[in-house]
């Protein structure tokens, strides 16, 4: 299925792409490896159902995205998405994760005919610097945007990220993934878990 999806992309899109299969190797190591070589990794969502994947760690994505440092675009395992990038919705809080992620997702922001931004929690730098400041960064960047402000962040944020995209009928979150490695169990924030669990659009994240 993978490669002739290729085939027709090949056919008709950049005859630039090529088709390389990793060396039989653990999947998350050789993704990694690969992860190297290019500015946007796209991976799928695991289907816990689905005797293909049967082979790959249940906790593939999230270990490619915590140990590689490229932002990747997460794909759902359920669902067609013709069009990715259309109407943005941007989980926004002054990070480093946060940052990169929008980094990576300015080229789709600029194509973007609607852009939210969402944010909670108290400001750190002035009146309303964290939220509108990134409104006025991408601005800057001919990026319009509308910016959502809420004033304490939820419990159960991942899960108010997707009702919200479901709200805006957006067809791409953009997020920060949080997370860390204690020996060798990887400890993933549990909003980005949320997210990657039950994402019902795609996702692009940054560590």
């Amino acid at each position: 299925r993978p490669h002739h999806t290729f085939e027709l992309a090949l056919a008709t899109g950049d005859p630039a792409m090529s088709w390389v299969e990793l060396p039989p190797v653990p999947p998350v190591w050789g993704m990694v490896q690969a992860s190297h070589y290019v500015d946007l990794m796209v991976l799928g969502q695991r289907d816990p159902e689905d005797a293909l994947t049967a082979d790959v760690p249940r906790d593939f994505v999230e270990s490619v995205v915590m140990e590689s440092g490229k932002p990747a675009l997460v794909i759902p395992h359920s669902g067609r998405f013709d069009n990715v990038g259309r109407n943005v919705l941007i989980a926004w809080r002054p990070s480093r994760e946060c940052a990169r992620a929008v980094e990576a997702a300015l080229p789709l922001l600029q194509r973007a005919s609607r852009v939210h931004v969402l944010s909670w929690g108290e400001e750190s730098f002035g009146p309303a610097e964290t939220t509108f400041g990134l409104a006025r960064s991408l601005r800057w960047r001919g990026i319009e945007c509308t910016a959502h402000r809420y004033p304490s962040e939820p419990e159960e944020l991942g899960e108010l990220l997707l009702s919200a995209a479901t709200t805006q009928s957006s067809d791409l979150l953009v997020m920060g993934a949080y997370g860390h490695h204690r020996v060798r169990e990887l400890l993933l924030g549990s909003t980005t878990r949320t997210i990657l669990r039950a994402m019902t659009l795609p996702v692009l994240l940054a560590r």
